[in-house]
């Protein structure tokens, strides 16, 4: 299984934010949206990400102010993304080795979708609880 059988399953629409906005733009489309990062996009392409992580280290350092900043001062770049060919368990692998929460999918430059840590373990679960019983079927019917 890969990273578009996922984005099959929860669909391809991504909230995304440009460089140019502020801070408090960014934590008023989290919210509103109940998402945990925004991708940062500049025309098509993906020159970064806004996470609530990267918000709440920058109001620690800096206090109320960085919510006038632009997001260009604040975001993660360069984001790490996938490709929608991706192993389920590599993403996996990446957002664990690499610390992060949200992955961002793009497709021949282009942003199509995005996957976090909650989606890919939920396919993971539900895939491991498919075998299971494919298995106690597979011995009761021997």
């Amino acid at each position: 299984m890969n990273v578009q059988t996922i984005l099959g399953d929860k669909g391809t629409e991504v909230a995304t934010i440009s460089a140019q906005s502020t801070v408090s733009e960014a934590v008023r489309i989290l919210g509103e949206r109940k998402i945990g990062a925004l991708p940062v996009v500049d025309g098509e392409e993906i020159a970064g990400i806004m996470s609530e992580r990267d918000v709440i280290y920058c109001l620690r350092d800096h206090g109320a102010e960085v919510l006038d900043w632009p997001i260009s001062k604040v975001m993660s770049a360069p984001a790490v993304t996938v490709d929608p060919s991706t192993p389920v368990l590599s993403a996996l692998a990446l957002i664990t080795q690499r610390r992060i929460r949200h992955l961002p999918v793009v497709a021949n430059g282009r942003l199509v979708g995005i996957v976090s840590i909650g989606d890919l373990v939920k396919h993971r679960i539900e895939r491991i609880e498919n075998e299971a019983a494919a298995m106690r079927e597979y011995i009761q019917s021997a």
